[in-house]
């Protein structure tokens, strides 16, 4: 894989401080995404998507630990879901802390998080500089996913600053489902791939 060559990471790492956006992988569909903390990276993955600024990015990351700081009152509830279906196709919202930029949420005072089941997305975040990447699905808004790699140099390539190969780890190609925790209530917002 690309993310062992040591040269490169330290390219893309350098990149994304400057809002670079890639494209990846996951275990539902493919992806897009650029660092949290960059503005310019976050503005670029409206512009190219064409996305309503309504609708909030969430967060991804290869590990539980590296998205924790970005959330806050996690129930036990909650635990018992991450320690089930993480990684998985499981997203899940919480009250999101000082960590998280408005403008990541869209000015909502939540955020979502997922740690993704696939090898090659687990191993870019390893390697990027924090970890955690705000993401959206590789399409252009209202129209369908990117299934497979060449989706997504397709829909988006020419966009985004890094399409990275799936190197056989495919998708399913069905988006990960959604679910508001608060308490002991877990309210599904997106029925996905994961049944609660």
């Amino acid at each position: 894989m690309i993310f062992e060559n040591d040269e490169f990471v330290d390219e893309l790492n350098a990149n994304l401080k400057k809002g670079a956006v890639v494209s990846f992988v996951t275990d539902t569909v493919w992806g897009v995404g650029c660092l949290p903390k960059s503005a310019d990276g976050v503005d670029k993955i409206y512009e190219l998507k064409g996305r309503d600024r309504s609708k909030p990015l969430i967060l991804m990351s290869d590990r539980i630990e590296n998205l924790l700081p970005y959330v806050k009152n996690v129930p036990d509830s909650a635990k018992k879901l991450m320690d089930k279906y993480f990684p998985g196709a499981l997203t899940l919202i919480f009250e999101k802390s000082e960590s998280t930029p408005d403008y990541v949420t869209s000015g909502k005072n939540t955020v979502g998080i997922r740690v993704p089941k696939n090898e090659v997305f687990r191993k870019m975040c390893e390697k990027i500089d924090g970890h955690v990447l705000a993401t959206t699905s590789a399409n252009l808004s209202n129209q369908p996913s990117a299934k497979n790699y060449a989706d997504a140099k397709k829909f988006i390539g020419e966009r985004v600053d890094y399409v990275f190969e799936d190197y056989g780890y495919i998708c399913e190609g069905l988006e990960s489902t959604v679910a508001l925790v608060t308490g002991d209530s877990v309210k599904i917002l997106r029925q996905g791939a994961v049944n609660l």
